[in-house]
């Protein structure tokens, strides 16, 4: 982020976005065979369209789930209960096509090297409580707050699929104001806009965004179409992977371009993300910089990682140099390391398919900790 006035937008999406709802059913299958066998592999994309739900991708386990079942039972807790929709939990048609792990990815993994080659970063800045970047912290909230508004009858017209965006304006490197709101959301055919334009202020802005971060100039914009009827897989198809961004860092940091939905641990491009996140958020934590992007690549088949780096972006309080010799020293960046240093084998990954996998105070994952930054403020003299 420029020391000058500058403006960052990030966007969030709800539970019932096209997208997500592929998200979290390959999510779902994943949570439901760790749970039998934490040792499985598991790569599974999942598509959703008019009527069709369809999961394919690679397993490999002693064990059985139902994802047919398990599909529709995310598909009912999204939302979409009415055939009207398009796309629902009993009617829909679920198919998969599902093969065993290719043997000669599992010849390197079997020993213990990376699943795939590629790229991960990890980014943490001190400008919300949860060490996020804050434009992206308030879209997740809006999308959380739109999908409250309607599970509670808050709002009872709205119906599942959704989307948030906010433009935050930055002045030093910091966040000064909100400049923009933006909140689509999907809603029953006899509501004028006018109505759902005062209830989304009052209900889902209002509650979310801070009050001295808004102003006169503050634009907001509900459903700018002025319609959004047609919404779900009905309105537009649904791919595992396909909101990387969303799941991240709203844009604020470089992305490797692997998703993570439906992938076991021993994918890097999961589990390395996850850890790079859990070493940012310790370095800021600690007081080492004010904020930190973390880079990290991998050859498949090779445990130990090909390069590392970071980037303070100016804010660091000892030189980088010196982080980097912390970094080495008290974290293992090998697969199976990081599965065991953040338990990733346990099923937790439903639960962060939606609103983002990183600030998630609320949920007990290990990479939201900051149990390591005691002894790096120490280490690093601080």
């Amino acid at each position: 982020m420029s020391d000058r006035t500058c403006f960052f937008t990030s966007e969030s999406v709800t539970e019932g976005h096209p997208d997500k709802v592929a998200d979290q059913v390959s999510d779902a299958i994943l949570d439901a065979i760790l749970e039998r066998d934490p040792l499985g592999r598991v790569a599974v994309e999942t598509l959703v369209s008019t009527g069709v739900c369809l999961i394919a991708g690679e397993v490999t386990t002693d064990c059985y789930v139902e994802m047919p079942q398990i599909a529709r039972d995310v598909i009912e807790q999204i939302g979409y209960t009415r055939a009207k929709f398009g796309f629902d939990n009993e009617t829909v048609g679920v198919l998969s096509s599902i093969r065993p792990q290719s043997p000669d990815i599992a010849r390197g993994v079997n020993v213990g090297g990376a699943g795939d080659q590629g790229m991960m970063f990890g980014y943490a800045s001190e400008e919300t409580p949860e060490l996020m970047p804050m434009p992206i912290m308030l879209a997740h909230k809006l999308a959380r707050q739109l999908a409250q508004a309607r599970k509670k009858q808050m709002v009872d017209y709205l119906r599942p699929d959704g989307k948030t965006q906010v433009t935050v304006q930055y002045a030093g490197g910091k966040p000064v104001r909100v400049d923009k709101i933006v909140v689509s959301c999907q809603h029953r055919e006899d509501v004028a806009n006018e109505v759902i334009r005062a209830d989304v202020i009052e209900k889902v802005i209002g509650p979310v965004i801070p009050a001295e971060m808004l102003d006169e100039g503050t634009r907001v914009l509900v459903n700018p179409t002025g319609r959004f009827v047609r919404g779900g897989p009905h309105a537009d198809t649904g791919l595992t992977g396909r909101k990387i961004i969303v799941d991240t860092y709203g844009g604020m940091a470089r992305h490797g371009g692997g998703a993570f939905s439906g992938k076991d641990p021993t994918k890097v491009d999961r589990s390395a993300s996850y850890m790079m996140r859990y070493v940012a958020k310790n370095v800021v934590a600690a007081g080492l910089a004010e904020r930190a992007e973390i880079s990290i690549a991998y050859s498949i088949g090779e445990a130990n990682p090909l390069a590392l780096d970071i980037d303070t972006f100016g804010t660091a309080k000892v030189p980088e140099e010196r982080i980097l010799e912390l970094i080495a020293k008290h974290f293992i960046f090998t697969p199976s390391a990081m599965i065991e240093k953040l338990n990733l084998r346990k099923p937790q990954y439903l639960a962060v398919a939606a609103y983002g996998h990183f600030g998630r105070t609320d949920l007990p994952v290990a990479w939201e900790q900051t149990d390591m930054a005691p002894l790096l403020r120490a280490e690093a003299g601080l």
